[in-house]
């Protein structure tokens, strides 16, 4: 089935998409606003919002807002991420009203108590030295602020001690009266949906709110440059990245077919000449994150500290020789692994919500599947090549966790 999408007079866009064969639905609000959006002086006031709608929103308290879905059967969930927020309910057909009622109220009438902030501020002090606890992620962290240094864009999602401890509730309804609105959310719902009636359900609880988009964040650029994290762990943890693409770039699916090639599995080159071949490496994957105007190309890896070195070394090398003799049965393979992917998550109803929400905030339209399948097989050897190539071109941005390490000349 194709995807029904509809913009109501204040901006706000509706997508739909009936699944035949199931009797679940999944519905959410989408906002293309996150932490590269955040003021300075308060680095975790999107992921803070995003917690305290929880501790009241409408009617409903917390228990209450938790209760009334999961009575249901169903689930509420919500994440936020550099680039975009999102609150999902995933439920039977039947309570599709139910969840997009709750998470109305969410975003249009959360209580944002005081009290209750000071209280989910230590919550999240502690989320956070969970995460400073946990080499392989917090290296992801130090990594994006490496490359993005100076820039909104290498900020934490959870923040800092201190931007947390600064936000207050004018900070929390302020985010929310700034950044949500109409033009830049996106109702999505996938399932077994009735889309009229859907329509008519999100005109009713968002069609009032005022017209208007959400204001424009500052553009990022990449930088190389290294951060080391010299506490000692078991391990050496390292994270290395170099410039990438952005989601509208054309050469965006020969850049990620070239990561999951050169490391996106356990057949890629990185993962049987580091871990299979010489042992050098417990853990290790590459990556392709585009943003919309800018990109990171990276690889992980695990090893024991007396092994970092040699890791390192030799991970630069296969990605070079990746980007000179990558063949097309290594190709076929990471379109082949891409694809499944794609088709498989869409056998989901919450991915399926996502997809389309993700799409039409990227792109302006909803790319089916096949149009996003042809994309991957329009790819060439060559393409994918001359898109690592340039990636390795840009520079490196490197962060360990656990040791030092020589950043490329």
């Amino acid at each position: 089935m194709t995807a029904n999408v509809h913009r109501l007079a204040n901006g706000l866009t509706v997508a739909v998409e009936p699944m035949a064969g199931v009797e679940t639905c999944a519905v959410g609000l989408y906002a293309a606003v996150g932490a590269r959006s955040e003021p300075e002086g308060l680095a975790g006031l999107a992921h803070m919002v995003e917690h305290m709608v929880f501790k009241g929103a409408g009617a409903r308290n917390a228990r209450q807002i938790a209760e009334h879905i999961e009575d249901k059967g169903g689930s509420l969930n919500a994440w936020t991420t550099r680039d975009h927020t999102a609150f999902q309910a995933r439920l039977l057909a039947d309570d599709l009203a139910l969840g997009l009622d709750v998470i109305a109220d969410l975003i249009r009438a959360p209580h944002f108590d005081a009290d209750e902030l000071e209280r989910e501020k230590n919550v999240v002090l502690a989320e956070l030295g969970e995460a400073r606890d946990t080499p392989d992620d917090i290296i992801f962290d130090h990594l994006q602020a490496t490359a993005y240094a100076g820039q909104q864009l290498g900020e934490p999602v959870l923040g800092h001690e201190p931007t947390i401890k600064a936000i207050d509730v004018t900070a929390l309804k302020g985010w929310i009266a700034d950044q949500y609105r109409p033009e830049g959310l996106v109702i999505a719902a996938a399932g077994k949906v009735d889309a009229e009636a859907l329509l008519a359900q999100v005109e009713a609880r968002f069609g009032d709110m005022a017209a208007g988009a959400a204001p424009a964040y500052a553009s990022a650029s990449f930088a190389p440059g290294a951060h080391h994290d010299l506490r000692r762990f078991d391990q050496l943890h390292l994270a290395l990245a170099f410039e990438g693409l952005g989601h509208s770039d054309p050469d965006v699916h020969a850049l990620s077919l070239f990561s999951s090639a050169a490391g996106g599995g356990m057949s890629s080159r990185l993962f049987q000449e580091l871990r299979e071949e010489r042992g050098l490496a417990y853990s290790i994957y590459s990556w392709a994150q585009p943003f919309a105007e800018t990109g990171l190309f990276g690889v992980y890896c695990a090893a024991a500290r007396t092994d970092g070195g040699a890791a390192l070394k030799l991970i630069r090398d296969v990605l070079a020789r990746t980007a000179d003799t990558l063949d097309q049965a290594e190709l076929d393979r990471a379109r082949a692994q891409a694809k499944a992917g794609l088709l498989m998550g869409l056998e989901s109803v919450a991915t399926r919500a996502d997809h389309l929400a993700r799409m039409l905030q990227v792109h302006g339209r909803v790319l089916v599947s096949a149009e996003l399948v042809a994309e991957l097989d329009a790819v060439t050897v060559a393409q994918a090549r001359a898109a690592g190539a340039k990636a390795l071109a840009s520079g490196e941005a490197l962060a360990t966790v656990g040791g030092k390490m020589k950043a490329a000349a």
